[in-house]
């Protein structure tokens, strides 16, 4: 087990640590890696780069003023024990981007795959990937993607 720290961008400050997890698995680490963004606490924060530390892993982050935390009302009921990823379709310009299909994956192997790619498929169409985030206030993972051509 892992020690990971959300640390706010900030150096003037001393990089402050806004969030520690003290015992998290390796792969949870590797998949909030692959996260663009962070929900927690109806804020969203935004990925800057990540860093490995002798004592921790450690996500860089700064507030988003672009994007803010919705509230999805027809969502499955998500665990973090079930590792679920959202596929959104990302429209700019809104505030609310529509469920096209959540994706349950067995492993954390299969979800970073999912994160970790430039393109999904799903019923036929190709979706292009726009961002990802973790979202913790709704323990899924958001996979925001445009369709193509």
């Amino acid at each position: 087990m892992a020690r990971l720290e959300y640390r706010l961008l900030d150096e003037a400050n001393g990089y402050p640590v806004l969030f520690y997890y003290e015992r998290i698995d390796k792969d949870e680490v590797s998949l909030r890696f692959a996260c663009d963004y962070l929900v927690k606490g109806h804020v969203v924060y935004e990925k800057t780069s990540c860093a490995v530390e002798p004592s921790c892993y450690v996500v860089y982050v700064k507030r988003s003023t672009e994007e803010q935390a919705v509230d999805y009302a027809h969502t499955a009921s998500a665990r973090w024990g079930s590792i679920q990823i959202e596929l959104r379709h990302f429209r700019e310009g809104t505030t609310t981007y529509p469920l096209v299909h959540t994706f349950y994956c067995k492993d954390d192997d299969d979800a970073l795959l999912y994160l970790q790619s430039d393109y999904l498929m799903h019923d036929g169409q190709e979706w292009e990937k726009t961002s990802t985030e973790v979202d913790e206030d709704r323990r899924v993972y958001v996979y925001y993607a445009q369709p193509t051509l």
